[in-house]
Parts: structure tokens; sequence; C-alpha cells
């Protein structure tokens, strides 16, 4: 498996979230992807805190711009404990987003990856994502391939 970490002179360090991070335009960055309201300290460090608490079972990753200080991407993974496939587990990729002004720079590849081995060391015999059409063709660049379809139900 191919190292995620930035190599040296690399502007770009893959790391897990830190709380500092929400200074650093963490939640403006979600903000890119879909509907997200603004994020009080206090909310930010007991999620943050809540999150922490299932250690490697659900991270959150970043990619933060060593030169501006700024987080550029992110993307989550979390494990699903199972009983099919002798007791497996799965992982499932949310909320992969790369900030509009680094985009088309293998960010978000980068993320994927990363979420993706982590999903592996984890002993995951699969791990899913949704998307849009539109990206379809940037996850099957990343090695993913369609399979059936999404349905959701929203309660808000």
């Amino acid at each position: 498996m191919q190292s995620n970490n930035s190599t040296e002179g690399d502007t770009f360090h893959i790391r897990k979230l830190e709380i500092s991070d929400k200074e650093k335009g963490f939640i403006e960055l979600l903000k890119q992807l879909t509907v997200c309201d603004s994020v009080t300290d206090e909310k930010f460090k007991e999620r943050f805190e809540e999150i922490s608490k299932y250690g490697d079972e659900h991270i959150i990753c970043v990619i933060e711009d060593v030169k501006s200080g700024k987080i550029v991407a992110t993307g989550s993974v979390f494990i699903e404990k199972k009983f099919v496939r002798n007791c497996g587990k799965a992982g499932h990729i949310e909320d992969v987003v790369v900030d509009s002004s680094t985009r088309g720079m293998q960010l978000g590849k980068r993320i994927v990856e990363y979420l993706a081995n982590h999903a592996y060391s984890m002993g995951c015999y699969k791990v899913i994502l949704d998307c849009t059409e539109e990206n379809r063709p940037f996850y099957e660049k990343c090695g993913f391939k369609k399979k059936e379809i999404q349905m959701v139900k929203y309660f808000v």
C-alpha cells in the first residue's frame, strides 16, 4: 500500500482531524459540500470528543495546506461491524470535499486512498460510499465501481 503522508517539499499534509482545525477553516470547507450550519466552539469540541472515543472505528482525515495553515480537503470513514461475511466489517466513506481553490491537485484522491487504506487496515472486506452521478468518474478513477442504487429518507 502506498504511503499517504506528505513528502518532503509537499505543501499539503494529510492527517487526522485535530481540535484546532476548526480555526483552520474545517467547517467552512464542509459548507462547500452540503448543508452545514455554523458550529460553536463548544459544540465542535463536544462532537470532536464524542467521535474521538470511537478511536480507529471512526476517523476524519484532513489535508492542511502547510503554507496557508488552512484545511483544504477532508473525508471520514466509519467501520460497521456486521454479522454477514463471517462477522465481517465494512467501511463507509462520507463527507469527502476538496476546497474549490485546490481542486485538480489530486487531493481528493489522497483523501479517498487514505480512508480506503484505513478501512483495509481495520480488516474491512469492503469500503463503500455514496456520490452524485457527476462525481462518479472521479471515484471510478479511485478504484470504485457503481453497484446498485442509493436511497435516502430525510427526517429534517
